[in-house]
């Protein structure tokens, strides 16, 4: 039985919440909105023999855009990555305790144009933030065509297509 991508949006969403805190209707940077945004923050710390005596401590953020459409075209895909990459990296405030942040877009369509596709697995973004001793951040991307039942990511964005295809993969 075949889903319509605002069916899988929801059912996804409550994968995500058991991890993340979701937050609807977020504005993106220089205009526009995705429909919800999850957020994982990870703090680590460890100590010399007190806890007042702090030894080190690390942080690691994950900001997941979620965008929900009929047909993707190419100028969208472009348009897509480019908000999704400025809105999440507007939120990164490397520190020295700063280990990672991870921004991921997760888009859920009914079509996507093989042009589109290309964009999404083609486009990466990577940063060292003061040489990586502040940390960094890397741009992920997976994508669903809810009519055929396909999955597709770049690279760096391999996590984000398995959660895909264990919440949306023939069994």
């Amino acid at each position: 039985m075949e889903k319509t991508p605002q069916e899988c949006f929801e059912k996804l969403l409550s994968a995500y919440s058991h991890n993340y805190d979701l937050t609807r209707d977020v504005e993106a940077e220089g205009g526009g909105s995705f429909p919800a945004m999850a957020h994982y923050f990870l703090r680590d710390e460890h100590y010399l023999v007190r806890r007042d005596k702090q030894f080190y401590a690390t942080e690691q953020h994950d900001y997941t855009f979620f965008h929900v459409t009929d047909r993707l075209d190419a100028a969208g895909a472009r348009d897509l990555t480019e908000r999704a990459l400025k809105t999440g990296f507007s939120m990164i405030k490397p520190h020295k305790e700063h280990m990672s942040s991870f921004v991921t877009l997760v888009v859920l369509a009914e079509v996507i144009d093989a042009e589109a596709a290309k964009i999404l697995k083609k486009t990466r973004f990577h940063k060292n933030f003061r040489l990586a001793l502040h940390g960094w951040m890397e741009y992920h991307i997976a994508a669903m065509e809810c009519s055929t039942g396909t999955f597709l990511s770049n690279p760096a964005g391999r996590g984000a297509r398995k959660t895909l295809e264990a919440n949306f993969g023939s069994k």
